[in-house]
Formats: C-alpha cells, sequence, structure tokens
C-alpha cells in the first residue's frame, strides 16, 4: 500500500471515467488507500534529537547562584537576581523530579511533605502523576523556603505574588544558563528534564526506574535518553563477560 499505488488508481480512474461502475469501485478504493495512510503519518514519533547539559555544564549551573548572590549583593537597586534562593530550588526541583515548566508552576505547597521529603507531581501532556523524593538538600531548603513564603497556595511566585508562568520560568532559564556560557541552544527549561533523564539513564538505572522518576506514560518516551549514555554499553558487556 502506497502513494504509487493511489497514482495508479487514479490514472484508471481517468480512463475509465465514462464507466459509472468502475468509476464508483476505482473511488472507493482510492478512499480506502488514502485513509489507511493518513492513519499511518498519525503515528507518533518520538523526536530523538534532544538538548541535555553534560554533567559539567549542570555543575556549572549550580554555580551560576553564588555568582548570582554576589552580582545582586553589589548592586540590590538593579534586583537582577533577587530571587536567586527561589530559582536555585525551582532549577533542583524540575531536575530532581524532571518537571516541565508548566509543572513546576502547578507545584502547591501541600504537594510537598517534608518528613518524607517526597513532592506529588501534576504531570501535563499525557504524562502519569507521581510522587518523588528529593534529596536531603534540597528537600531541606524547600521546607525553610516554603515556611518563609506568604500565604498562597502555590509554592513559586513571581514578585506579584501570583504563579510563575511558563514564559516567565524560560526567561529564568536564560538568565542563570547564559550568565556561565552554557550554549544558547540549551537554554530552553525543558532541557533540564532532558538533563535528568540522561543523567538518571547514565547512573546505571534501567528504563522502568527513570520512566517512574520522570512520569512518562509511554516507555518510547524514555528509551532516547539511553541512546546518549554509555553505562548501559558498559553493563551490557559486564554481563557477556567482555570487560
Amino acid at each position: 500500500m502506497s502513494i504509487d499505488q493511489i497514482k495508479e488508481l487514479r490514472q484508471k480512474l481517468k480512463e475509465n471515467k465514462n464507466d459509472v461502475v468502475i468509476t464508483m469501485l476505482l473511488e472507493d478504493k482510492i478512499k480506502e488507500l488514502e485513509k489507511k495512510i493518513k492513519k499511518g503519518a498519525k503515528k507518533r514519533v518520538v523526536n530523538r534529537d534532544i538538548k541535555y547539559l553534560t554533567n559539567e555544564e549542570y555543575d556549572k549551573l549550580m554555580g551560576s547562584f553564588e555568582i548570582a548572590k554576589d552580582l545582586y549583593l553589589e548592586d540590590k537597586k538593579k534586583q537582577l537576581f533577587k530571587f536567586f534562593n527561589r530559582d536555585k530550588l525551582i532549577f533542583l526541583v524540575a531536575y530532581e523530579c524532571g518537571l516541565r515548566a508548566s509543572e513546576v508552576s502547578n507545584l502547591r505547597k501541600e504537594d510537598f511533605h517534608e518528613k518524607s521529603k517526597e513532592i506529588f507531581c501534576r504531570r501535563l501532556k499525557g504524562s502519569r502523576n507521581n510522587t518523588v523524593r528529593l534529596t536531603k538538600s534540597t528537600s531541606k531548603l524547600l521546607g525553610e523556603f516554603i515556611r518563609d513564603d506568604n500565604n498562597s497556595k502555590y509554592i513559586f511566585l513571581s514578585r506579584k505574588s501570583t504563579p510563575l508562568s511558563r514564559q516567565h520560568l524560560t526567561r529564568i532559564c536564560k538568565k542563570y544558563f547564559s550568565l556561565v556560557d552554557i550554549p544558547r541552544e540549551k537554554q530552553h527549561f525543558h532541557t533540564l528534564k532532558h538533563t535528568a533523564g540522561v543523567h538518571l539513564a547514565d547512573l546505571g538505572l534501567d528504563i522502568k526506574e527513570v520512566q517512574y522518576i520522570l512520569g512518562h506514560r509511554n516507555v518510547e518516551n524514555t528509551m532516547i535518553y539511553f541512546d546518549f549514555t554509555s553505562k548501559q554499553q558498559e553493563v551490557l558487556y559486564s554481563k557477556l563477560g567482555r570487560n
């Protein structure tokens, strides 16, 4: 079944345009083939060309907050990095949970359970909601941040005390990424989710474990992160005794 077949049928249709019966049969066949081709075209293709931070770049990004703090203390009037503590937490939580920008915006205080160090993640775009345990250090920082915050039900707010929009988070992302010279093509919030996926795979987690952390409903979305790690190859050859 192909476009060439349809072309052939259309040619036959022209040749037999005066024959009503043959015309009807050919038109029905053409419609049937077009439907099948269209259905096949709708099959979801996973984009495997992803942008992520290397371990060195991620360390540089985390170091950007000390730079931001110094710049803010040098000139508080500019207020460019006034919210460096909030911004650091945003990046840490997004990375440890593999969150999209809009999912970070939607995090609520009730979602965080400080005693268990867990946070409930409301996933978007067909992903599966899940609960992820944060690192001890991030959990401590988040607990302190929430206690010092205002009465909003949301965790991360703008200077107007409203939930941060996806566009706002994108601007925040570009600001810190550019501060430590991370390439422009990587200066997107979704880079953090891709970075989490690649780093988890590189740590030796299997595909189902990475799928759970990232909240993927479809394991095909998780498979892309195993194209970028040599750790899985090392495990494979170790099992085969080819160290």
